[in-house]
């Protein structure tokens, strides 16, 4: 759900606080619940602002920093699994990362995964029904 506008969350804490009108009362003439409008006059008292908040946890990566170790280990280690990766870059910085994170900065550098198959494949072989 969209955050409500800047303009309508300032009608709706001018209705409370210059027009004296009971909080359940404002929360029934704007549609809204009654917690938004107490959420609002207090946001409106503390912080001197009417913004929307950003929405979510904010995201938080050891990969952010950690390009050059990451390439490094991938060129020395070009058949490592995201398992060992992983585990290769707690061992040399010491933070460790999901295999989710990992596979994900590879792709965001580009880097390719995909592995080099290091034998022939077997001829398919037919079955017989007697």
């Amino acid at each position: 759900m969209k955050a409500y506008s800047l303009d309508f969350r300032e009608k709706i804490v001018k209705a409370h606080l210059a027009e004296k009108i009971s909080i359940r009362k404002v929360a029934t003439r704007f549609g809204v619940s009654k917690s938004l409008v107490q959420k609002l006059v207090k946001q409106e008292q503390t912080e001197g602002n009417l913004q929307p908040k950003p929405r979510g946890k904010p995201q938080f990566s050891h990969l952010e920093n950690a390009e050059a170790e990451v390439k490094s280990l991938v060129a020395a280690h070009p058949d490592a699994t995201l398992v060992e990766l992983c585990e290769l870059l707690a061992a040399q910085t010491g933070n460790w990362v999901s295999q989710t994170a990992m596979c994900r900065y590879l792709q965001k550098l580009g880097l390719n995964r995909k592995k080099k198959l290091g034998t022939v494949a077997k001829p398919l072989q037919k079955e017989y029904r007697t």
